[in-house]
């Protein structure tokens, strides 16, 4: 299949197949769109099935940063970097060096972060062979993990839809189902026990879940069951792709908030929520704390500005509400709607960051 005839093929501006047979290394570059700057997203490592799996996900993720980053209001592009292979047994520093000197070989228009499956340290080895890299000085905000701010912005994002659709801005004694307690469900995990919310959770990997349950006093369920608890809200924290007619058709959360990317298995689940009275976060507005992370890294920025900046999602969200039952549409084409605005009008793309971010390239 050629890439240019891929459904999830998006007019994207460069696509970049690497292999590197010595050091085992096989990855996808994905650079969307760069209308507004620089292409600025993380760098994924996962065991996908097929070649095809990788692709798509890649095309998929580097569109979803475009809009991401638009509406976040930040001078930069959509882009995504994928490694096919297990980062649990097949990661290596040859390997991470490798796919450095290929980033730097596009000079420029995609710079990489971490993402599920690498982390702070594999972006301080990458960032031997290249300079387009965020999240490797440690002494920088959360030292350079930008796992706390994606969950910071979720929360935020959960106690704007709570109030609006559940007319609370409480969480106490509220049901939130989490799914996947990697490195920033767990974060949100605490923010929410700490807000006094109960928590059910399910992983994967038996020690994300055992953390959960020996840390926070969470209800671990079977990953199977997890759309069907009874909760308040669903907060899908593991890959994508999880929203879909199956799990939908035994969902009894009337929310859906989390921090995934590409939760919507197709287009059209969002109108199915939609119909289902359904109050559903666009994974990409709820989940751009990461991306705001990893922008006030490059900019010198304090945390207190980063903060302010995350706060903001909340009130994102809501006008996405608000201009969704309006229009009696869904919230996930209301929020596409709003982003393209911003990086498809070029009078917009030098006024469209309102927090004078200057990001060092």
């Amino acid at each position: 299949m050629s890439v240019f005839s891929h459904l999830e093929f998006d007019n994207h501006q460069q696509v970049v197949f690497i292999s590197d047979e010595a050091v085992g290394l096989k990855a996808i570059i994905a650079v969307h769109n760069t209308n507004l700057g620089p292409s600025l997203g993380g760098c994924r490592m996962w065991p996908y099935a097929s070649d095809s799996d990788a692709i798509a996900d890649v095309l998929r993720l580097s569109k979803g940063m475009t809009y991401k980053s638009a509406i976040a209001g930040l001078p930069l592009g959509g882009g995504k970097c994928v490694i096919i292979g297990d980062h649990r047994r097949q990661k290596t520093p040859q390997l991470l060096r490798a796919l450095g000197q290929q980033i730097e070989n596009l000079s420029g228009s995609y710079i990489t972060a971490e993402d599920s499956g690498t982390c702070v340290a594999d972006m301080q080895i990458i960032s031997q062979t290249t300079q387009y890299v965020s999240g490797v000085q440690e002494n920088t905000l959360h030292k350079g993990d930008p796992s706390p701010s994606t969950a910071l912005g979720v929360f935020v994002g959960i106690k704007a839809a709570i109030h609006y659709q559940l007319n609370t801005l409480d969480l106490s004694g509220l049901t939130i189902a989490v799914q996947g307690i990697g490195n920033v469900g767990f974060h949100l995990c605490q923010y929410l026990k700490a807000a006094g919310a109960n928590l059910i959770v399910a992983d994967i990997f038996a020690d994300n879940v055992n953390r959960a349950v020996s840390q926070l006093g969470a209800k671990a369920v079977p990953s199977n069951e997890i759309y069907s608890v009874d909760a308040d809200v669903f907060a899908p924290c593991a890959m994508g792709g999880s929203l879909n007619i199956e799990s939908l058709s035994k969902m009894r959360a009337t929310v859906i908030a989390g921090a995934a990317n590409n939760q919507l298995a197709r287009p059209e689940v969002a109108k199915l929520l939609q119909q289902k009275g359904i109050l559903y976060a666009p994974d990409y507005v709820i989940n751009a704390g990461g991306i705001l992370d990893i922008a006030y890294q490059r900019s010198g920025a304090s945390l207190a500005a980063l903060n302010t900046h995350i706060e903001r999602i909340g009130d994102t969200l809501t006008e996405i509400f608000v201009r969704a039952e309006q229009s009696n549409t869904s919230t996930d084409l209301v929020a596409n709607q709003l982003a393209e605005e911003i990086f498809q009008r070029p009078d917009l793309q030098t006024t469209n960051s309102t927090n004078n971010i200057t990001i060092n390239l």
